[in-house]
């Protein structure tokens, strides 16, 4: 999960990177098409590609669609925010998943669980400043959003898992994702830059490896234990940040991402307290 988490950061580097050049659409056109020649090649060498017409496709297509929005939105975020300042605001995706497994997956929530993804919600409203000055950051609410769309994402992968293999997951994600984000870039398309093919060549790898490893670490170890490990993004984002752009996030970014973190780790070790109790 460590290493998952680096080379996401490395991956949304990339992004804010070519953000600053090209539309949001485009960039999300580029995640995808940029790592699907390293999946493809990953599967061939694994003869993964057997039945990989025979999945569930409305599941597949509303997938895709939630990733195109939130790569989209998250893109445009990363155009006007800090990486902390984005990590921050979407570190609040596990309180939103928790919130619609109770709606979707009719999973039951205690009153400390809503409590905590109250608090988290809190926490966002703390990096979006308190005082107002930053509340209507259109910036900070595409994160929001980005986040909504990977909760529901999150959700729907689960529902997807019961039947269609990771690798089908992970290649038709990809493929729905480069449609997507091509046919709502292609009116607008600008003509990539020679000196862009390095950070093409960092996003491909930095996606590609960073979803094989994610997908090991929770396919190896207990989720209460893996997902927590995320959170080392802030540390991430803060470093990048310092390194490339020389910018420190402020105290409510901090203060709002501890209140998040808080949450988010309570609400990962609830569950699996609750699993445990389950299937002891």
């Amino acid at each position: 999960m460590l290493v998952a988490v680096a080379m996401f950061s490395f991956m949304d580097t990339t992004m804010k990177l070519l953000s600053a050049h090209y539309p949001a659409t485009q960039v999300t056109a580029m995640r995808a098409l940029s790592s699907l020649p390293l999946l493809c090649a990953y599967m061939l060498y694994r003869g993964a590609f057997k039945g990989i017409f025979k999945v569930r496709w409305p599941l597949h297509l509303f997938r895709s669609v939630l990733g195109v929005g939130m790569l989209t939105m998250f893109a445009f975020g990363l155009s006007m925010l800090s990486l902390a300042e984005a990590y921050s605001i979407f570190f609040i995706a596990p309180a939103l998943i928790t919130a619609l497994s109770v709606l979707v997956l009719k999973e039951k929530v205690g009153k400390g669980q809503w409590v905590a993804i109250v608090v988290g919600l809190i926490g966002v409203i703390v990096v979006l400043r308190p005082e107002g000055t930053g509340f209507l950051s259109i910036g900070g609410l595409a994160i929001l959003a980005s986040a909504a769309c990977y909760a529901t994402t999150a959700i729907v992968s689960r529902v997807l898992a019961r039947s269609d293999s990771n690798e089908s997951m992970m290649f038709w994600y990809l493929i729905l994702m480069s449609v997507g984000g091509l046919s709502m870039s292609v009116q607008h398309w600008v003509p990539v830059r020679a000196e862009d093919g390095w950070v093409l060549l960092a996003l491909a790898l930095s996606g590609f490896f960073g979803q094989l490893a994610i997908t090991r670490a929770f396919s190896s170890g207990k989720a209460s234990v893996v997902a927590p490990f995320e959170y080392t993004a802030l540390a991430w984002g803060v470093a990048i940040d310092w390194l490339l752009w020389q910018v420190l996030p402020d105290g409510y970014t901090l203060l709002g991402a501890g209140i998040i973190i808080g949450s988010g780790i309570y609400l990962v070790r609830r569950e699996a307290v609750h699993a445990e109790a389950e299937h002891p």
